[in-house]
């Protein structure tokens, strides 16, 4: 794995490349081929290889073009282990957001906007379960996130609102009358987007700070509401 890491970060390894045979690359690599096998199971997981079964040019194993699960899979293991806060969770969310919000007030589209409107729209069904509608406000952040134009920030985004979904599914069931604070959701998430719509970075990084802040605290999301 450290030999395969190398070649990745000097370049002699780069997304789409084919790895050589496992035959050939156990010699490359001077490891016997069990030792292999072992290495690249590892990187699968990571999203970093996909081995595709068979022979001929589609077969082998490949190196991925785009971001794969393994980022978020570790995250989840280490919040449910408690490896980190709450508040930890929250001062991350808080930086990733308001920066995010505010430069797509700067960068953000009319088709984002639309796009993020329908979100929203869907958000309004009547009949609507916690889970759908947790569903949906993760879709929310995360669309803005990505109509910044950064695939990090939007990686992350999304990595990070997965890794904390069973919290905020339980946070939203653990509320006395979700729904009444569903209706408080709506009405900050249509005040994000209108500031984001109209441009307005410092008001749009305003709201979703207080967005955060207070759904938190409501919600006591992740155990005791930090200090502050």
């Amino acid at each position: 794995m450290a030999q395969i890491e190398e070649r990745i970060l000097d370049g002699r390894l780069k997304a789409g490349d084919h790895l050589p045979s496992e035959r050939d690359l156990a010699v490359m690599l001077g490891v016997s081929r069990p030792s292999l096998r072992e290495s690249l199971r590892v990187l699968e997981a990571l999203g970093v290889v996909d081995i595709r079964r068979g022979g001929g040019a589609d077969g082998g194993a490949v190196l991925v073009g785009i971001p794969g699960p393994g980022f978020v899979n570790l995250l989840k293991l280490q919040l449910a282990l408690g490896h980190f806060s709450a508040t930890d969770v929250l001062d991350t969310r808080v930086a990733l957001e308001t920066w995010s919000c505010s430069e797509a007030a700067y960068r953000s589209t009319d088709t984002d906007h639309g796009e993020l409107a329908s979100i929203l729209d869907q958000m309004d069904a009547p009949l609507i379960e916690a889970k759908e509608f947790n569903r949906l406000d993760t879709a929310f952040h995360v669309r803005i996130a990505e109509s910044t134009g950064n695939a990090l920030t939007a990686h992350l985004m999304g990595s990070l609102r997965t890794a904390i979904n069973r919290q905020m599914i339980e946070a939203y069931e653990g509320l006395e009358d979700w729904r009444k604070t569903a209706e408080i959701v709506r009405r900050e998430h249509r005040e994000i987007l209108a500031a984001v719509t109209e441009r307005d970075a410092q008001k749009a990084a305003r709201l979703v700070s207080e967005h955060i802040h207070d759904f938190y605290k409501i919600g006591n999301v992740g155990g005791t509401y930090p200090p502050g």
